[in-house]
């Protein structure tokens, strides 16, 4: 019975700091980098996993209570570069980097 209460509570404490574990995530769904635009307004859309922040070329991003986000974002013509960067509730941070070319 001790060893399966201290089975209980070690797999507890291994479910709650998966997120100190795993860090945060960032997937960038649409578009995909590289890719060439036609059109100067385009909608910047994925994933964020494990965040507290979200911020896009230094402006706050909000996500829903998925971790879904939407955000529209004008291009300069020519070579654009969209940086993402995350930070966790521990103050670990990831970034994505975004490359478009408006023509």
């Amino acid at each position: 019975m001790i060893a399966l209460i201290v089975l209980f509570i070690v797999g507890y404490a291994a479910f709650r700091s998966e997120d100190l574990i795993r860090g945060p995530k960032i997937q960038v769904t649409s578009p995909s980098t590289g890719e060439t635009m036609e059109s100067e307004n385009v909608n910047i859309s994925g994933k964020a996993e494990r965040i507290a922040t979200l911020f896009m070329n230094g402006r706050q991003v909000f996500t829903d209570d998925k971790g879904n986000f939407n955000e529209s974002l004008l291009l300069a013509y020519g070579y654009n570069i969209i940086e993402l960067k995350a930070k966790d509730k521990f103050g670990r941070a990831t970034s994505r980097t975004l490359e478009l070319v408006l023509k």
